[in-house]
């Protein structure tokens, strides 16, 4: 089995967000990225199904040459190869990066790869845009299914099962197929320092994607908004015994006691 996983370079989560002059993209002098977490874990599915399988792992990736990092750290806990889309670090919409891979996914066809299953994130972790995996899916003429939180591949079947209503929606579809993974299917392995060494050791493929724009009809990113901040304050009550008579009054003037 030949599995393709697609990730996203992200901001790390819990950086503070600052944005540049024109409010048109996010300052990212000061910030760390790393993953989406649904990526993560499309990752480690990917590494597991070939593990209990056999087969081999690909991840790919569209951004600037330091999505390196991320591509190295697939390759440090047992994807076997990696392909850069190289760009020059400008944010791509979902249309132009759906159709960067389905090239890419194509020219491997050409040169004799063939992918039997494609795993994406249910989202990325900055945009938030749920619609790459669906539209490779489209382009492609295969079968999508989104918000994967269990996947078995057995005889060239992939049975998929996601949360709904309290209970679960199960799914088979015939392979190949692309499946978009939400963060809990796994927990996600950590790059061990062997690991690490012979990822630095592997090459990385490259090639520079053609940009096709979502055209006239297509929304038009205007500016970022970032949302209000909200203060919060600390009082210290008291300590030990002495706070008590403090924190009974102010449970009574919150309504916890009557």
């Amino acid at each position: 089995m030949n599995i393709l996983v697609c990730v996203k370079r992200v901001p790390e989560t819990g950086g503070r967000v600052t944005l540049s002059a024109d409010a048109r993209e996010i300052d990212t002098r000061y910030l760390g990225f790393t993953v989406s977490p649904h990526e993560e874990c499309a990752t480690e599915e990917a590494v597991r199904l070939v593990e209990a399988n056999g087969g081999s792992s690909t991840v790919l990736t569209l951004g600037p040459e330091a999505a390196a990092d991320q591509l190295r750290a697939a390759m440090a806990i047992g994807i076997d190869r990696a392909i850069l889309l190289e760009t020059d670090g400008q944010d791509w919409d979902p249309v132009a990066t759906a159709a960067a891979i389905v090239d890419a996914i194509r020219a491997e066809a050409a040169a004799g790869v063939q992918y039997d299953l494609l795993l994406f994130g249910n989202e990325a972790a900055d945009s938030g845009d749920f619609q790459v995996g669906i539209r490779v899916a489209i382009a492609l003429g295969l079968p999508c299914i989104n918000g994967v939180k269990s996947l078995e591949i057995k005889d060239g079947v992939a049975t998929a099962r996601r949360e709904a209503g309290g209970g679960w929606e199960v799914f088979q579809v015939p392979l190949p197929a692309i499946v978009a993974v939400r963060e809990g299917i796994n927990l996600p392995r950590y790059p061990s320092v062997p690991g690490r060494l012979r990822a630095k050791k592997k090459e990385i493929e490259r090639s520079v994607p053609v940009a096709r724009q979502a055209g006239a009809a297509g929304p038009e990113k205007i500016r970022l908004s970032l949302p209000a901040e909200s203060e919060g304050r600390a009082e210290i009550l008291g300590t030990g015994a002495d706070a008590a008579p403090a924190v009974v009054d102010l449970l009574e003037r919150i309504g916890v006691l009557a």
